[in-house]
């Protein structure tokens, strides 16, 4: 398709890069680089500077401090509208007394395009995002997943070099939100625009990004793969706010270059990550995949199960450890109808032999 053929893209790199409203720092010299073409999620509870960052990249909000590259060229001092980057809004941001063409069109004659090629333009944004045939609708005629692709055709059709999402399916209900987050996946891969997509969602921005960048307190505390970050939190925080965790305390027995050995709740399991500083007190994330019930066994380590909720194909159980009262969530996936432990049945818990990782 001639749309997808006529993208440019380039990166994003943030240097240093700092906000300040009056007593509060919003965001804390955060230093980012994005690879042309890929997709990096802004990922943090509210509050975290994720949109405010997001805001500063598109020239929406000045730096306090620090610069903001695309591609090569500084834009830092750039006014929005003269930067190769394109947005798209939570609230989709349409012009409720224009048509759907009227709304794509807009951007193409606020830059004075010629008619001839804004009717090209248009139509193969609308063509790229499966709205044919849409044109002479008004925004109130649509769905709100037809409403989001009006919103993306609009961003398209400028041709940026970059693409930035604040939270674009938010107003979605959540069958919807599963199938668009896949749609602008697919286009943003089609196309392979470098983009910025900010959420609070863990389960969207892992399902969608090549990168997540975890935010907190306006600084950047983790970046990495999904996976990574789901195996290998950096600290507390990105353990818990990154999917359930279990995060207990763990017993140094000996460690060398292939990794560790500790014990917690009283068995033994190795790390593939030896602490850096042998003296100081470490923790270990057991995700409650990794744990297991098991009856009838000697082995194992003496619970009893407080709670248990059926999520779809998963038995989340939260067992009390005998004796010290420490509780673990277990998830069991696809149990069969005769293994399901009632609350209160006494069971034993199995922890895995190995993690790939300790906090400290």
């Amino acid at each position: 398709m001639a749309s997808e053929a006529n993208f440019a893209t380039a990166s994003i790199r943030l240097e240093n890069l700092s906000k300040q409203f009056k007593e509060i720092l919003a965001v804390d010299d955060v230093t980012l680089e994005v690879e042309p073409g890929t997709l990096v999620c802004l990922l943090g509870p509210s509050g975290c500077g994720k949109t405010t960052t997001l805001r500063m990249i598109a020239g929406f909000e000045d730096p306090t401090s620090g610069k903001v590259f695309i591609g090569d060229e500084d834009v830092t001092e750039m006014p929005p509208y003269a930067r190769p980057s394109a947005m798209v809004f939570q609230s989709y941001a349409l012009f409720p007394h224009m048509s759907v063409y009227e709304n794509v069109a807009y951007g193409l004659k606020a830059r004075r395009t010629p008619r001839s090629e804004i009717r090209t333009k248009v139509r193969e944004a609308l063509d790229l995002i499966e709205l044919e045939g849409q044109d002479d609708k008004s925004p109130s005629q649509l769905s709100g997943g037809q409403q989001q692709r009006v919103a993306l055709a609009r961003a398209l059709v400028i041709r940026p070099k970059v693409l930035l999402f604040d939270e674009p399916l938010s107003n979605l209900d959540a069958q919807l939100r599963v199938r668009m987050r896949g749609e602008l996946r697919d286009v943003q891969r089609r196309l392979g625009i470098t983009s910025v997509y900010v959420t609070h969602d863990q389960e969207e921005a892992f399902s969608i990004a090549d990168v997540v960048a975890i935010m907190n307190q306006g600084r950047l505390t983790q970046l990495g793969s999904p996976l990574d970050l789901y195996r290998r939190p950096a600290d507390r925080f990105v353990a818990e706010f990154v999917g359930l965790s279990n995060v207990l305390p763990a017993e140094l027995v000996g460690s060398n270059d292939k990794g560790a050995d500790i014990r917690v709740l009283g068995q033994m399991i190795h790390s593939r990550q030896a602490p850096t500083d042998p003296s100081a007190s470490i923790s270990v994330v057991l995700r409650p995949e990794a744990i297991r019930i098991v009856t009838g066994e000697d082995s194992g380590i003496p619970a009893r199960v407080r709670t248990l909720a059926y999520i779809g194909p998963i038995a989340r159980y939260t067992v009390a450890i005998d004796g010290d009262g420490t509780e673990l969530i277990v998830d069991l996936s696809n149990p069969a109808s005769d293994e399901f432990y009632e609350e209160g049945t006494a069971v034993r818990i199995s922890l895995p032999k190995e993690v790939p990782a300790l906090l400290s």
